[in-house]
């Protein structure tokens, strides 16, 4: 029966996708921005005009960063192609090196200089490409509808959520009958609450910081746009392990693209894993600190359980997930070992001994 709910709760959370992304997101979003709603009115601005005021800087620092980077964005997607089939003709050039065809035979018949002279045949894949045109472009605007609804939801609810932050808070809490009960639940949600809003505060710095020093860095190599590189690697850092990866990948075709297919296109991709090891091994740890600290091993788990759910959306929630059940692990006796394993930090390995008195130890 536990298998069966596990399967269960997976399927409602993958079909339900429309309608949970965009509450967790302006969840994660309400822990974040609720600090400014709440200085605002203590300085006398009521909070349904604070939240307005909130929503709106969010929206147009967005809006303002999009429009200043679409035209780069445009003229970086419509040079891929053509570097990625350079990149494909110089792999078969190699694979000829490394492993070269028989030649032909210097006589050929009557035969095969007909079948020479013949016109080439049509290339199945550029057929394709052609008659399914219509489709991709269905499935384009469809994605774009998609996306504009989302994002629409996550906005009105995160309007509302910094709204009625308060009201919904104390309102749970007095619906329980027991003291500890309302205790528990007060004392987990302002634990949520406090580490998500530190924990995507502080990597927000991090992470602006890290793309401020990533574009400085590649505006001194000569790498086109480094505004662009810049926000996409603030952006796709908030992705544990994976981000750093595409984003790698990324400055790699990017390096293509402007230094040619040798070895100076190796150089942005080689700042940015520089600058990122400095930043997760020196800058993250010592700015987080062991408060925040999860453990490795449960934050890639939660990157690729929620990435495979909700995709790049869930992916970027995984962590403030990760810190509101551990918050709730902390408050129920039944999931205490739960919350031992999503700690962060390493214990000494412990001796026979040590563990020979902990089983003779009683529950």
């Amino acid at each position: 029966m536990a298998v069966l709910a596990v399967v269960a709760l997976a399927w409602l959370l993958y079909w339900a996708k429309p309608l949970l992304l965009p509450l967790a997101i302006a969840i994660a979003l309400t822990f974040l921005l609720v600090g400014p709603v709440r200085r605002l009115r203590r300085l006398g601005i009521p909070p349904p005009i604070g939240a307005a005021i909130v929503v709106a800087s969010l929206l147009g620092a967005v809006t303002l960063s999009g429009a200043l980077l679409a035209g780069p964005a445009t003229d970086w997607v419509e040079r891929a192609p053509v570097t990625l089939r350079q990149m494909g003709e110089a792999a078969a050039r190699m694979r000829a090196v490394v492993d070269p065809e028989p030649s032909a035979s210097p006589r050929p018949s009557k035969r095969g200089v007909a079948q020479a002279a013949a016109p080439a045949a049509p290339d199945p894949i550029s057929e394709r490409i052609a008659t399914e045109g219509l489709t991709i472009t269905r499935a384009v605007i469809g994605r774009l509808v998609s996306f504009s609804l989302s994002a629409a939801a996550t906005v009105i609810l995160l309007y509302f959520f910094l709204t009625s932050e308060y009201w919904l808070v104390s309102r749970t809490v007095e619906a329980l009958p027991r003291r500890r009960a309302r205790a528990l639940l007060l004392g987990g949600v302002r634990q949520a609450q406090r580490e998500i809003g530190i924990y995507l505060g502080t990597m927000s710095l991090v992470n602006s910081a890290l793309g401020f020093a990533t574009a400085v860095c590649l505006h001194l190599i000569g790498l086109p746009n480094p505004a662009l590189w810049g926000v996409m690697t603030a952006l796709l850092n908030f992705v544990p392990y994976f981000g750093p990866l595409a984003i790698a990948l990324l400055l790699t075709l990017a390096g293509g693209m402007t230094f040619g297919l040798g070895v100076g296109m190796l150089a942005p991709p080689a700042v940015f894993v520089l600058l990122h090891a400095v930043e997760s091994n020196l800058a993250t740890p010592w700015v987080i600190g062991q408060r925040l600290r999860l453990s490795p091993l449960s934050v890639f788990l939660s990157v690729m359980l929620w990435g495979w759910l909700w995709g790049f959306g869930g992916a970027l929630v995984a962590v403030p997930l990760l810190l509101a059940l551990r918050a709730a692990c902390r408050r129920t006796r039944r999931l205490k070992l739960l919350c031992v394993y999503l700690e962060g930090g390493v214990a000494p390995a412990p001796s026979l001994r040590s563990l020979m008195r902990m089983r003779q130890i009683p529950a």
